[in-house]
């Protein structure tokens, strides 16, 4: 996938204070209180700062986690992993393979088929339902 290289001044001129904090700065919004964490609608889950579809709705389970939980990503190209050691844990990052931004992490205790746990901000993500919404 070709990357889409922009400055930080770009990005901070693009996306809301929020938006950065989270995509650019590898923020986490407080559980339960996202967008997406019990959205039911059909579609394409896409990367809020570049447009790049992530995820599929039919991955999209109710982990319990507090946030928006897939399976697997629409394929596996679209998504970049990342060892991540902040705050004291050993975790895999994941990042749009496109721009680069922060979607959440990624852990191995998932359901079938994969036996993953996509774990993503709602910030990160933008809906494209089948309605075209």
């Amino acid at each position: 996938m070709e990357k889409m290289r922009k400055s930080d001044d770009e990005w901070r001129r693009e996306l809301t204070p929020e938006a950065y904090h989270l995509l650019r700065e590898k923020g986490t919004e407080r559980p339960f209180t996202g967008e997406y964490n019990s959205e039911k609608r059909q579609g394409i889950y896409l990367c809020a700062a570049c447009g790049n579809e992530l995820f599929p709705s039919d991955a999209k389970y109710d982990s319990g986690s507090g946030w928006p939980s897939f399976f697997k990503p629409l394929d596996e190209a679209r998504i970049e992993t990342e060892e991540d050691t902040s705050h004291g844990m050993r975790r895999v990052e994941i990042k749009c393979a496109r721009c680069d931004s922060h979607l959440g992490h990624v852990f191995p205790d998932g359901p079938r088929p994969t036996g993953m746990r996509y774990c993503v901000n709602s910030g990160a993500l933008k809906l494209r339902t089948e309605e075209g919404g």
